[in-house]
């Protein structure tokens, strides 16, 4: 069955501060965010109705726009706000959340700081990121050709539109070859993450996780650090070498639209799921799911 495009889809759109009809919520060509990439987001999922750490995921958008220096024009409170109904005119108790704020077209040129900022929000149904039926097996990992740039390069804590570029390449060449992503290294060619995913490694019941300082630090990630270690398992995050991935047992990946995904090869690498995968996989899922509230 094919999948409805994007913008021939039914239902509303909030932008700028009012719900619209999903086919009108349109921009520019000439906006300044599609020329050159001045544009933030976010990936969230709702839960039996409720968005997992929906206000971390605000706040952050508006930190990634400060960070490519334009200022959302709504307030923390006001983006939940414009979440909460998005997510309750949809009708979707389980969905997937995407705001979105870019620099408008009033100026085209590399300098817009007139520019109007413009946000908008969609909600809308979207099952596991890889297939459920094999995800206990393990997906496979290819290891991209791009790097993830130096700090000094790129804003690269922003959840910046233009730092995906090189993981839709990367993502691309992984699936034309039978991959179902890839690994990305950071520029001194230690690893890093996948192209929308964090990636953790176990040994002898110890996580390992690349530091995030150079990449974005994943709420999902957050969580599942924060998972383990309430269950007394050690958690160490540092810089990691790719031979270093031969003396792993287990690897999975984190994110938002991934959750937690078990891995079974990287490139020349293998691992096994196992017991703490499929442990910290639970334990994921019963933290985002609504609990029930005692009368």
């Amino acid at each position: 069955m094919s999948m409805i495009p994007f913008d021939e889809r039914d239902g509303t759109i909030w932008f700028d501060g009012a719900m619209v009809p999903w086919r009108e919520a349109k921009i520019h060509v000439l906006s300044h965010g599609l020329h050159y990439g001045s544009s933030v987001f976010e990936g969230e999922r709702a839960y039996g109705g409720r968005i997992f750490k929906s206000r971390e995921h605000s706040e952050r958008l508006r930190r990634s726009a400060q960070l490519l220096d334009f200022e959302i024009p709504f307030s923390v409170d006001e983006i939940e706000a414009a979440k909460a109904l998005v997510l309750k005119t949809s009708g979707l108790q389980d969905a997937y959340l995407r705001p979105v704020a870019w620099r408008g077209s009033e100026m085209m040129g590399v300098a817009a700081q007139k520019n109007t900022i413009h946000l908008a929000i969609a909600a809308w149904e979207w099952p596991s990121y890889f297939d459920p039926a094999t995800k206990m097996k393990g997906i496979r990992l290819d290891i991209a050709d791009y790097r993830r740039p130096d700090p000094r390069t790129a804003p690269s804590t922003s959840k910046a539109a233009g730092l995906y570029m090189i993981c839709t390449i990367s993502k691309h060449r992984a699936e034309n070859k039978g991959y179902a992503d890839a690994l990305m290294l950071d520029w001194e060619d230690n690893v890093a993450e996948c192209t929308g995913a964090n990636v953790f490694f176990v040994k002898d019941g110890v996580l390992h996780t690349p530091q995030a300082d150079r990449f974005l630090n994943g709420l999902t990630r957050q969580t599942v650090i924060e998972l383990a270690r309430r269950r007394g398992i050690e958690v160490i995050e540092r810089r990691i070498r790719p031979e270093e991935m031969t003396g792993f047992s287990e690897c999975f990946i984190t994110g938002s639209a991934a959750e937690v995904t078990p891995v079974a090869e990287i490139g020349p690498y293998r691992f096994t799921p196992a017991a703490l995968t499929k442990t910290l996989m639970d334990d994921y899922l019963a933290e985002v799911q609504p609990r029930a509230v005692a009368a």
